[in-house]
């Protein structure tokens, strides 16, 4: 770092303070003594509430001990720990990068909408802060909980290019990025430039006779029957009817986009705007340098 400073990062996520993506991410930044850590997150699981933020009432901070940073755990959203890390309400200083993640589960095409990851790092983008949302291909049954410590350790030089970079004044501003890891993390083909594609996993509702046969779906929004729900008294009455989300079918991509570059296997690294597309043509050949930079790290 420039005279010996220290970037500051700050972790966010949608899984919760408590997340093993996050304490992964944490760890191995915190491990590599190079940046100061701060953490701002959900106090419990607030994943696919997209950009919802706490407008009518006051959100609870509480300060938890995770060792290397300074961390508060927050009653609020993913949009509502980005934007007040970076209020300086919380913190005394702005922080140089804004990481949210890792997710469990990916975040491509049009699932990006729904991810409250990748709002944790929108938020700090409305906020001119730049940031990076990483999400973990996770598949049950197949995946671990070392694959994020894996999936933390490749993204740590896109966070280190991205540090770097930041300080050009052609670095692009109207975009920040979308990382998402591929299962297969320890064999991944590289890092790769792509552009958000329209894969979606086709939602429906089917009624349900109580609250717990409504609660099987993971936060990743693909998998199902994650765990056994927990029985609990229910708050609903006799006479209202449930209906439950449920998987009918997914919309894949057949061209070169986020999800299908993901599904061979390579670290995607997606420019994103708002809730539109980047603008490509704009930012594409300055990523490019970054992916190219990326790429020459993992062969040396």
């Amino acid at each position: 770092m420039e005279g010996g400073k220290r970037s500051t990062i700050l972790i966010t996520n949608d899984d919760g303070i408590d997340a093993p993506g996050l304490r992964a991410l944490v760890h191995s930044l915190v491990n590599t003594n190079l940046f100061n850590v701060l953490v701002c997150a959900p106090d419990s699981e607030k994943s696919a509430v997209s950009h919802c933020i706490t407008w009518l009432h006051p959100i609870a901070v509480k300060q938890v001990n995770i060792n290397g940073t300074t961390a508060f755990a927050v009653s609020g959203t993913p949009a509502d720990c980005a934007s007040l890390g970076v209020s300086k309400a919380l913190f005394p200083t702005v922080p140089d990068l804004v990481v949210s993640g890792i997710n469990k589960g990916s975040n491509c095409g049009y699932h990006i909408v729904y991810s409250g990851t990748v709002a944790g790092a929108r938020e700090a983008f409305f906020n001119d802060v730049p940031s990076i949302s990483v999400s973990y291909d996770w598949i049950k049954g197949k995946s671990n909980l070392q694959d994020f410590t894996l999936a933390a350790q490749v993204c740590i030089p896109i966070i280190s290019a991205v540090l770097v970079e930041i300080k050009n004044p052609s670095f692009p501003r109207r975009c920040f990025l979308n990382i998402d890891v591929p299962n297969n993390v320890a064999n991944h083909k590289g890092y790769k430039l792509t552009k958000q594609g329209k894969s979606i996993i086709k939602m429906g509702w089917r009624q349900v006779t109580s609250e717990t046969e409504g609660q099987k779906m993971s936060s990743d929004m693909t998998n199902t029957d994650t765990e056994t729900p927990k029985s609990f008294e229910s708050s609903v009455s006799p006479e209202h009817l449930l209906f439950a989300r449920e998987v009918r079918g997914s919309v894949l991509d057949d061209d070169d986009t986020d999800y299908r570059s993901l599904q061979e296997g390579y670290i995607t690294v997606t420019p994103l705007a708002a809730l539109s597309h980047a603008e490509i043509t704009l930012v594409h050949w300055k990523l490019c340098q970054l992916n190219l930079l990326l790429n020459q790290l993992v062969r040396s």
